[in-house]
């Protein structure tokens, strides 16, 4: 059944635990609760003989059974402490209210403590709500190569253009712009003088080629953006790809210059051509790896030549670190290169820009709405022995775990989301006992701070008495029932020292009897003490001064120990009361071998250890009632009954010697005999006949040993058959069927002499005389017509 089956579940999730506590061998209780969650120590004096202070860790309910009190059981749980809980923010966007940034709330709570006990699993909640009229800044970096010159035509109004459309999301936007083109060495670029003035072909006039420019630094000043912008001149390199990773990670890094507040941030990467990484620069002989610091000098990355291109990794991370959301915005060549790089940048996205770069404005605000609709939680590097899980709950309650258990798409401002986020430790950490740790939606630059606090000792400790006199001679801190030893000093009082434990005097106290066994070779020689082996069975005990006893090696009877009916106590069963045996499988409760008569074993056999041993060979069963050879019991009786009863029958001849077994009472009719309902022994009804086809009844029963028979004194004979009305009724019978057979065999000659007659008359009809000519009449008469006659 199922509640069989959940018992059983229940039964093996216990071994199974206990069985990881004792095989831990803790030696202190702070090592005991490490080892898992559901491990417990017993501070209180429990410990048999033989048996180590490791025997003090096991599973809460196995304690509990081992008579430990529950006020002696430590067994510390974690806790969640919120420390900064402010409500994420309410407003609309036409408020009179305006917060700054920083009053902002769109995260919930914001500061949390964690107290953790290795295997245990604290989870908090944590809410989501973006914010209406929230700040941006956005930053447009353009790729200033030759093939954009038609694009920075339709950039230059983009400032107050772009303004005007980010109104109807934000009242507080601020734009800047930057540029890039190529590291300014070869083979990038040209380096002969003439072309480093002036990189483009024929009489198209181009600016000097630059690694990365900032122009303007984010303002919300839209007509200073298309000022700055109309500025600017294309410039020129060699080879296709750009080198525009050099240019993203200076805006990334370079908060200062440009301008960063803590909002959302968007950077707008717009190109129509491929990038140089890392590895790319030995190709300029420029080998050192890019270090991801800011190198701006007058608004200039002065260190293109000197630092190779970062890798996409760290791109990755810095972008990430500065909550920086890009927006790539490129021609649809080069559509699949940056929908492969999304897939790696967090928070991106991919916008097609038209070739002259006129719907810039449309896909920046598509960009946006995008990849604000989406929340995905990120977490600051975790301590070793840490694990971390996210558990979604998004718009119209669906839920994610695993991977998507970070993240929630298709919100709106104003929607609310919730992450359950179970954190959950292995181990104590080596240097210290508390930690800190971040949670944060990218792209945001809102977190939440986890302090981690860790429980690695047990409270009784901080009572623990040093050096104490019960740790042999102070050998030892006596903290938690048990002695922690000092260094060096092993032993359940501490009373060895590592050096000595292998000496034949400690040795010789460990043997029984002056034996060669040590420790009845169920267990080790510690300090000239017993420390009895562990079973991977925790019922299973050894104990004792010499580990001579066990609890698992008495006799069994049915598959069990003592036969279910005793416990096993150094080897012997002790029996329950009513059981004796070695194995306890002697039952001294004789109510299993009565017989539905009463008696013991049906009156045929003895009853042994609550069995019935049949003496009488034909019977058997559990209480010798059954005979399979008897003819039953009326059969078995009936000779004697009709020869005493009635002077007749086979043992008429023999009855006196054969048939004086029982008691014979005999009544009037039937209805005098006993019945069942009237006796509290059981009786048999019988009803036999006799050679004559005569019936007899009787009875018979066992009332206290005695076998008593009641029989109807008269015999119920069968009446003799009426012969006269048989003999008519034969005779009538023949004659019937003879009158039958005639009338049958009349009318069947009727039919044939109908049918006979039918069929002279239909003869008769049909018979008709010829009025033809002989055939074999000839005339005499023979004509002959001449050939040549023409009838003239």
């Amino acid at each position: 059944s199922i509640s069989h089956h959940f018992m059983w579940i229940m039964l093996c999730y216990s071994v199974c635990f206990s069985l990881i506590c004792i095989k831990a061998n803790a030696q202190s209780c702070g090592e005991c609760i490490q080892v898992a969650e559901s491990c417990g120590w017993c501070s209180d004096e429990f410990l048999s003989s033989g048996e180590s202070k490791s025997a003090r860790c096991d599973d809460l309910q196995s304690l509990k059974d081992r008579q430990c009190p529950e006020d002696k059981i430590e067994n510390p749980r974690g806790a969640i402490v919120i420390d900064k809980d402010t409500p994420v923010t309410n407003r609309k966007k036409d408020s009179k209210e305006k917060l700054k940034p920083e009053e902002i709330t769109q995260i919930q709570p914001q500061k949390l403590t964690l107290t953790l006990r290795s295997g245990e699993p604290q989870t908090f909640s944590l809410k989501f709500k973006r914010a209406e009229d929230y700040p941006i800044d956005l930053y447009y970096l353009m790729d200033l190569s030759f093939s954009m010159k038609d694009d920075l035509e339709n950039v230059k109004n983009l400032g107050t253009d772009l303004m005007a459309e980010m109104e109807k999301i934000t009242t507080d936007f601020r734009i800047g712009f930057g540029s890039f083109v190529e590291k300014t060495v070869m083979p990038y670029i040209s380096t002969t003088p003439a072309r480093l003035i002036n990189p483009c072909t024929g009489n198209q006039n181009c600016t000097s080629p630059f690694s990365y420019k900032n122009v303007l630094k984010l303002t919300d000043k839209g007509d200073e953006f298309n000022r700055l912008v109309s500025q600017q001149q294309i410039s020129g390199n060699l080879d296709s790809p750009e080198g525009g990773f050099d240019a993203i990670m200076q805006v990334a890094v370079c908060e200062e210059q440009i301008g960063w507040r803590n909002v959302t941030r968007l950077l707008v990467f717009s190109t129509d051509a491929g990038f140089h990484f890392a590895g790319d620069g030995k190709l300029g002989g420029i080998v050192l790896p890019n270090d991801g610091k800011c190198h701006l000098e007058n608004n200039m990355y002065t260190m293109s030549h000197y630092y190779d291109y970062p890798s996409i990794a760290h791109l990755v991370q810095k972008l990430s670190d500065h909550n920086i959301q890009t927006i790539f915005a490129v021609t649809d060549d080069f559509q699949p290169v940056y929908k492969e790089l999304q897939n790696l940048i967090p928070k991106s996205a991919v916008g097609t820009l038209s070739s002259n770069s006129s719907n810039v404005i449309k896909l920046i605000i598509d960009a946006y709405n995008s990849l604000s609709s989406e929340v995905i939680l990120e977490n600051s590097r975790l301590p070793e022995g840490l694990s971390i899980t996210y558990k979604s709950i998004c718009k119209n309650g669906v839920e994610g775990t695993g991977e998507n258990g970070r993240k929630c798409s298709n919100i709106s401002i104003g929607d609310e989301v919730s992450f359950q986020i179970s954190v959950e430790s292995q181990k104590c950490p080596s240097h210290g006992k508390s930690e800190v740790i971040k949670i944060k939606p990218l792209g945001f630059t809102e977190e939440v701070e986890v302090v981690l606090k860790f429980i690695c000792d047990c409270e009784c400790s901080a009572e623990g008495e040093l050096n104490s006199q019960r740790c042999h001679e102070g050998n030892g801190t006596f903290e938690c029932g048990a002695c922690k030893c000092n260094a060096g000093r092993i032993g359940r009082l501490c009373e060895c020292s590592k050096d000595e434990v292998r000496t034949e005097d400690l040795d010789a106290n460990c043997r029984k009897d002056n034996g060669t066994d040590i420790c009845s070779n169920n267990g080790d020689c510690v300090c000239g003490t017993c420390e009895c082996k562990k079973r991977e069975n925790p019922k299973e005990v050894y104990s004792g001064t010499y580990c001579e006893c066990d609890n698992f090696n008495c006799d069994r009877s049915n598959n069990k120990l003592c036969g279910g009916h005793g416990v096993c106590e150094c080897r012997k069963c002790i029996c329950d009361a009513n059981y004796t045996g070695s194995a306890c499988d002697c039952s001294l409760d004789h109510s299993t071998c009565l017989a539905k008569n009463g008696q013991i074993c049906n009156g045929r056999g003895t009853c042994e250890c609550g069995i019935c041993k049949c003496t009488d060979a034909k019977f058997q069963g559990p209480t010798c009632e059954l005979c399979p050879t008897c003819p039953g019991v009326c059969a078995e009786h009936k000779d004697c009954v009709q020869c005493r009863a009635f002077d007749a029958g086979e043992k008429k001849e023999t009855c006196e010697r054969d048939c004086s077994y029982f008691q014979l009472i005999t009544v009037k009719d039937s209805s005098k005999l006993p019945q069942p309902t009237d006796q509290i022994f059981p009786l048999t009804h019988c009803k036999e006949r006799d050679a004559n086809d005569c019936w007899f009844y009787f009875t018979y029963a066992i009332r206290n040993s005695t076998k008593e028979v009641y029989v109807v004194e008269k015999l119920e004979c069968p009446p003799g058959p009426d012969i006269i009305p048989i003999v008519a009724g034969v005779v009538a019978g023949i004659v019937l069927i003879g009158l039958a057979l005639l009338l049958i065999w009349k009318l069947l000659m009727i039919i044939h002499d109908r049918r006979e007659f039918a069929k002279f008359e239909k003869e008769k009809m049909n018979a008709k005389w010829d009025t033809g000519e002989n055939p074999i009449y000839k005339s005499a008469v023979t004509t002959v017509v001449n050939p040549k006659y023409e009838g003239k």
